[in-house]
């Protein structure tokens, strides 16, 4: 039975941070929304006339009856919370009893509504104390239907201080976008006046969510896991694959707990730090990350507008949301499908079909399929070399269909990790001279362990070297350019790139199918550390379409 909505102790009400809950228009979307979600409503419908300040949200939850709409709009009234120690085990996304009290004294409400065991609704309108001063019955589907209108009409300085309506619209665009990924199951119908903006259709995780939310994102871009986290806890994980799926910006790293997008900065931080060396340089993941925690280990008694919150455990909790992106992006390429290169690989097979004598009729969709994962640990005999194409390129058979794997980055992810689990330094005599050094190289190079000291002027002796450099003729070069690096990774990336197979030098097969299986076995085998992908894969239903295995034979001979 469900819990009617009453005031909240005085004590209670003095333990709250409270604040100002609707300061423009998109806080009153995102109130009214999450009180449908809170209602269990799996469809929401939003109209907005955001140059009139009105607004009206209706969904499909289970209703108030009559005695809880007179007190909905009152101060501090509301279903969720009843006594003191509820404040800190919250599993509703609202509960402080303000929102709609607050709306009430900034503008015009109404609120019908019908639960689905009362045959009749009611229509109910409040003052600006909450107070309702006329109620009616309603004809209305069971449900609730609130209406906004003539927002801060007494607050022209507030109205006058927002910003545009473009603005806002763009701000309840996002925040609508947010409350989609932490509850996909939840259809949205956004409207601006009489005309459709926006559709959001419910589905069952976030990786079918986001596809409709971000631009030109393919549902095989994402890989979508659950992860165990601490006891009682958990996480969903939707990622972009970062051959395929990366932004200029970090606007795509989201963060939610509990059903709601918040601000986490540390553990945004440890998202972008769990993507390094998989991305191109300049660009960020696409990563949304929804920690399921008990109610106990969540303050959310912090901010108004609940964006932000204390996390107890936050450094545990850091640690398993870094090591489950590592997993992820580990995870089997049998689970998951892709169509990255099928644009790429249709033109290609258009080109070729242009200069020959044999013009396609129609042209299926070309299947295809970029490196996994989780593909490329497979066993050595699923995947083997077959020939060297241009001296830059190995081109290996797979039960699927043909790979072709670019042989100077893929030994450069192998060399990388490598250096990651083990950066050997060796003494060398005699010693290398580098002349010219600034003192920022120095520093770089003691940083890196390096042995130097001075040797003359303007000349310095180098008596340590990576032990990847050894014995090489380029290792003078090599020092000054890991000199030149911010940081000691920056210096793994430069060493493997300089080490690793150059382009244009002849592989034996024995050699080739060495370097495949090495690479088979690294941890991110997507990418190189300079984030350029490693592998294209071709997949033998693209060759059966291209050479026509589909047709009936008498038909392609015209019979």
């Amino acid at each position: 039975m469900p819990v009617p909505i009453q005031p909240l102790p005085a004590a209670l009400v003095q333990r709250m941070a409270a604040g100002e809950v609707i300061d423009s228009l998109a806080a009153v979307v995102r109130e009214l929304a999450e009180n449908s979600l809170d209602a269990g409503a799996d469809r929401i419908t939003l109209i907005l006339w955001a140059d009139q300040w009105r607004l009206q949200v209706a969904d499909n939850g289970v209703g108030l009856p009559l005695e809880d709409l007179q007190q909905a709009a009152l101060p501090h009234s509301t279903s969720k919370l009843t006594q003191a120690d509820e404040l800190w085990n919250i599993h509703s996304l609202g509960f402080r009893g303000e929102a709609l009290h607050s709306i009430a004294q900034l503008a015009d409400l109404e609120i019908g509504s019908r639960s689905a065991e009362s045959p009749d609704g009611w229509w109910v309108v409040y003052d600006r104390q909450g107070n309702p001063v006329e109620t009616e019955v309603a004809a209305i589907a069971p449900g609730t239907i609130v209406r906004v209108s003539n927002l801060f009409a007494d607050w022209q300085a507030r109205r006058q201080s927002l910003p545009s309506p473009a603005q806002q619209l763009r701000a309840i665009q996002l925040m609508i976008y947010h409350l989609a990924l932490c509850h996909p199951q939840v259809t949205w119908q956004v409207q601006q006046g009489d005309r459709p903006w926006f559709s959001i259709w419910g589905s069952e995780t976030a990786q079918q969510i986001l596809p409709q939310l971000v631009r030109d994102l393919l549902p095989t871009d994402l890989h979508d896991s659950q992860h165990p986290l601490t006891s009682g806890s958990g996480l969903q994980l939707t990622l972009g694959l970062p051959d395929r799926c990366h932004r200029y910006r970090p606007d795509w790293v989201k963060v939610a707990v509990n059903g709601r997008v918040v601000r986490l900065p540390e553990l945004e931080q440890s998202i972008l730090n769990a993507f390094r060396r998989t991305l191109p340089r300049e660009r960020h993941p696409v990563c949304f990350a929804h920690l399921r925690l008990p109610p106990d280990q969540v303050d959310w008694n912090r901010h108004p507008a609940k964006a932000e919150l204390y996390l107890k455990h936050l450094e545990e909790v850091r640690s398993h949301l870094h090591d489950a992106i590592q997993t992820a992006l580990q995870q089997s390429a049998s689970r998951l499908q892709s169509n990255f290169y099928a644009g790429r690989m249709g033109q290609l097979i258009r080109s070729a079909e242009a200069e020959g004598n044999y013009p396609s009729r129609q042209i299926a969709p070309v299947e295809s399929l970029a490196s996994e994962e989780g593909a490329i640990a497979a066993p050595p005999s699923e995947l083997r070399a077959i020939a060297q194409l241009h001296q830059m390129y190995i081109v290996a058979e797979h039960p699927t269909g043909i790979w072709l794997i670019e042989q100077h980055i893929a030994h450069e992810r192998v060399l990388y990790e490598r250096l990651c689990q083990r950066w050997e330094l060796v003494p060398i005599d005699p010693p290398l001279i580098l002349s010219q050094l600034r003192p920022a190289q120095v520093e770089q190079l003691q940083r890196l362990n390096l042995e130097l000291a001075p040797f003359g002027e303007d000349l310095w002796a180098v008596r340590t070297l990576p032990q990847a450099l050894d014995q090489r003729e380029d290792s003078a070069d090599a020092l000054v350019e890991l000199s030149l690096g911010g940081d000691f990774d920056s210096a793994l990336v430069a060493t493997a790139c300089r080490t690793a197979i150059r382009n244009g030098k002849p592989l034996s097969l024995p050699e080739m199918q060495t370097l495949l299986e090495q690479w088979q076995a690294t941890q991110n085998p997507r990418t190189c550390p300079h984030g350029r992908p490693i592998c294209l894969q071709l997949k033998e239903s693209s060759l059966s379409r291209f050479f026509r295995r589909h047709w009936v034979i008498g038909k392609s001979h015209g019979i």
